[in-house]
């Protein structure tokens, strides 16, 4: 469960973080746009993909840092 929870984690704040970096630069990096079908196609998410992106990331973190108090 522990492996889970990291793997998860990981993932979660690494395409956080491309998203961002794609928002930033106005789509150049095509590539890192994981969240991108997330952001396009939630309504209430179309106008807010930047914020979206930072609260997928730090929610990765977040459960990064959960994973190390799950006990084996």
């Amino acid at each position: 469960m522990k492996k889970l929870l990291e793997v998860t984690g990981f993932l979660l704040t690494v395409f956080g973080i491309f998203g961002v970096i794609r928002e930033l630069t106005d789509g150049w990096f095509r590539f890192m746009g994981v969240t991108r079908f997330l952001t396009e196609n939630v309504w209430f998410l179309e106008d807010r993909a930047l914020f979206a992106n930072i609260v997928i990331a730090a929610l990765g973190f977040a459960l990064m840092v959960m994973s190390d108090r799950v006990r084996s």
